[in-house]
């Protein structure tokens, strides 16, 4: 289908060139479309990277997992390891900085927290019923950002293995509801 290539395109666009310097006509190049064909999917350039930015988002979250190894499967695949997960925090870190300046974005990124919030809060109320889930999912989300951009970075104090494990350490050690 060519508007998931020109999706995909995009995706791969914003997190080489950074959202600034993403063009149409490059992305269309990429997808092997024409420009018209990216403008009859797409009204505005704007309009494409969110979707983009909403795409990858839903690409990244695509777990199947049930049960106890459900939070742990997801909380991985919200760390930036190699390959198309770190492209997507490339994205995330794009979108965070373009909604700063931007503020067309921000119900953008609002959305996609929101779903994250709430695709980690059924997890933790399956596994964990007497964590305050709602808290608990914010928590998560926080360490994941903060360990993950260390890690993105590449802080020697703070390896994928060493963040992976903290945030679920921290899991752990919220209290339970009384």
């Amino acid at each position: 289908m060519s508007r998931e290539r020109i999706l995909d395109a995009a995706i791969n666009r914003i997190a080489a060139d950074g959202i600034d310097d993403v063009r149409i006509a490059r992305i269309a190049m990429d997808a092997g479309v024409s420009t018209a064909l990216v403008h009859y999917h797409f009204a505005t350039r704007e309009a494409l990277l969110g979707e983009a930015l909403v795409h990858s988002f839903y690409r990244a979250g695509d777990t199947r997992t049930e049960g106890p190894q459900r939070l742990k499967d997801m909380i991985e695949q919200c760390l930036p390891l190699p390959g198309e997960q770190e492209q997507d925090w490339v994205l995330w870190v794009e979108l965070w900085l373009r909604a700063v300046r931007h503020p067309e974005l921000r119900p953008t990124a609002a959305e996609l927290y929101a779903r994250m919030h709430d695709w980690f809060k059924e997890a933790i109320e399956d596994e964990f019923p007497d964590l305050d889930a709602g808290v608990t999912a914010d928590r998560i989300l926080a360490l994941i950002d903060g360990y993950g951009v260390r890690a993105l970075l590449g802080d020697p104090a703070m390896p994928l293995e060493r963040a992976r494990e903290a945030v679920w350490d921290a899991l752990a050690s919220v209290p339970t509801r009384q």
